[in-house]
């Protein structure tokens, strides 16, 4: 993977000092290779970590052909470049390298405009040939990227807000719709914006160009309802082919390569694809699992977590034959990471949820520099409790936030003007709904699956993914996400609910295409999520950090309403997610102060 950064300004100027600051801001996604294009009117940076053809991708890549030379900067993987090739190559294109970059961007060449719909992958990248500049995010929006339009002319883009925000133009002004985002939304945020003002995100499935005529943005890609006329042991052996096909075809690396496996279903399934492939080459796959330090005495169950990964992950390494790890982090750490998490999401994100995944990222790249996870299936396949529990589903509010008003009630009225934040969030939440696809004949449970699917596509699995990437690349170490595979997604939205919930069990579909891979104690195993510490002694510790960070005087000094946050922490459930209990909302209030303290927020 890589960074992206550059500006385009039409009538010229001399932006490389700017692009610069703004590619050293992201040198942690690209350790082994930098450079800057400066094409006059349009300059490009480009940090590299190299994991296809080490020795010719280098980037900003340029191609002459047809009297004009076009120049690419690009992040990501794309994992249908064979059949690419053979297509270009038919079409008269010689490639010099072995590169998915020269593929997008002699796609670019041949396609158009509707160069994204060919590839099947996680990318973001921007084109300029001489005369606009085509800028295009893949269709899950795995990978970053922001942008401004300063003074209707000046495009400045990149991988990610801290870039963003050392151009001298661009400030860290936050309104009040970022605010209310911030407080009732995140780590979601509404698609297409950022918590900053003047910053915008270009969504998943975008592409936009821009030349002396402006910006134009558009959708390429969207999900359909279309009816299902086929039976069950179709849906079955087309989900095992197209499941199978996917991890596969992200197994592709020239440096080593691991897989995240928790012992639960999605990570073993892309372990057991994996371990095949690789036991059919004569290798051996490397595995890795998450603990944390006092967990297995402290660990308490809930409706989210009901039972711990440890044993479950040993038991699918040993029956899949890899070389496992189990990576354990120590309490200290979990709370000292918390502003290194902050910095590298730019945001407040998930805590010690964030600040755990850098730390395991930081020792998986000592040994390996790609990694595949199970992330985005749930998603899909319908395993959160919204999908099956109506109260949580039919709430009026986005299912995964378990108390909507709770972090602005712990903030003054004045600061939060909470009444107003929750009914903009509450109308975001509607609009949504409005644009989820249904058919007519749909039956309820059908609607509701889709509903589910839609509202976790567009927003949940969008705060899991921008996690995992800011996570894992600030440790130089690329993570891949193969049920993030549009093919998969198209095709199961319209499987009919009753054979994706059969039995009453969650991702019965993805279960019965998996049958003989997995030993059905991991097979039919109750979803489990990502792990987090259950040991008191973090709450202790993130408690004795906020009443530090409050003496200081900073923003949550005045802000915080301290006597309503101490009373929210009652030792309850969860209040986003599956995983965002009372130690979390400590931390979260932490990574907060610490955001606006680092970054000089200014609250407009």
């Amino acid at each position: 993977m890589c960074s992206i950064c550059g500006i385009v300004e039409l009538d010229g100027g001399n932006f490389r000092p700017v692009v610069e600051k703004m590619n050293a801001k992201m040198k942690h996604r690209g350790p082994d290779d930098s450079d800057i294009f400066d094409g006059g009117c349009v300059c490009f940076g480009h940090n590299r970590l190299s994991v296809m053809d080490l020795e010719n991708g280098h980037q900003p890549m340029s191609a002459f052909y047809g009297n004009k030379t076009y120049t690419i900067v690009y992040n990501g993987e794309i994992y249908n470049c064979d059949e690419l090739r053979y297509e270009l190559r038919k079409n008269g294109f010689e490639m010099k390298t072995s590169c998915d970059t020269e593929v997008v961007l002699y796609s670019y060449i041949l396609y158009g405009e509707e160069c994204p719909c060919h590839l099947n992958g996680i990318f973001a990248f921007a084109i300029f040939d001489g005369e606009r500049v085509f800028c295009a995010r893949d269709r899950f929006g795995v990978k970053p990227f922001y942008y401004s339009l300063l003074d209707g002319k000046e495009l400045v883009f990149a991988s990610e807000l801290k870039a963003m925000l050392s151009h001298p133009k661009i400030s860290a002004d936050v309104d009040k719709f970022g605010l209310w985002e911030l407080l009732y939304l995140s780590p979601n945020f509404v698609s297409g914006r950022s918590a900053f003002k003047d910053i915008l995100e270009l969504e998943g499935a975008e592409c936009m160009v821009f030349d002396k005529r402006g910006l134009r943005k558009r959708k390429y890609w969207e999900i359909s309802a279309i009816p299902y006329f086929k039976d069950r042991a179709y849906a079955i052996e087309k989900t095992s082919y197209l499941v199978s096909d996917a991890i596969k075809r992200q197994l592709v690396s020239d440096v080593p390569l691991s897989v995240l496996l928790s012992g639960g279903l999605d990570s073993s399934v892309v372990s057991a694809i994996a371990s095949e492939e690789y036991a059919s080459r004569g290798e051996t796959l490397d595995t890795y699992s998450f603990e944390y330090e006092g967990n297995k005495e402290s660990f308490k169950q809930s409706l989210f977590q009901p039972q711990r990964d440890d044993e479950f992950a040993l038991l699918a390494s040993r029956y899949l034959k890899t070389n496992h790890t189990v990576l354990t982090v120590p309490n200290a750490t979990l709370a000292e990471e918390l502003e290194n998490a902050t910095l590298y999401r730019d945001l407040p994100g998930q805590a010690d949820i964030d600040s755990s995944l850098y730390y395991f990222c930081a020792q998986i790249k000592k040994r390996h520099t790609v990694c595949l996870s199970g992330e985005c299936s749930d998603e899909i396949f319908g395993g959160y409790p919204w999908f099956y529990r109506p109260e949580m589903l039919y709430s009026d509010f986005f299912p995964w936030i378990h108390a909507p008003s709770l972090r602005a009630s712990l903030f003054k009225d004045d600061v939060a003007r909470s009444k107003s934040g929750y009914d903009y969030i509450s109308e975001i939440y509607h609009d949504t709904l409005r644009r989820c696809p249904v058919l007519k004949d749909d039956s309820d449970a059908m609607k509701a699956s889709r509903v589910a699917s839609y509202l976790s596509v567009n927003y949940f699995m969008s705060s899991l993914l921008q996690r995992k990437d800011r996570m894992s690349m600030a440790c130089g170490l690329e993570i891949r996400v193969p049920f993030a595979d549009h093919r998969i997604f198209e095709f199961v939205f319209n499987v009919p609910w009753e054979i994706k919930f059969e039995g009453g069990v969650e991702k019965a579909l993805l279960r019965n295409s998996m049958a003989g891979h997995l030993p059905d104690e991991i097979l039919w195993r109750k979803k489990s999520p990502y792990p987090k510490t259950h040991n008191p002694k973090y709450l202790e510790a993130v408690l004795f950090m906020l009443k530090e960070r409050i003496a200081r005087g900073g923003y949550l000094s005045y802000a915080l309403d301290y006597d309503a946050t101490l009373n929210a922490i009652n030792g309850g459930g969860t209040w986003f997610g599956q995983l965002m209990g009372d130690a979390q909302l400590v931390a979260w209030l932490i990574q907060l102060d610490i955001w606006v303290e680092k970054y000089n927020v200014n609250f407009v």
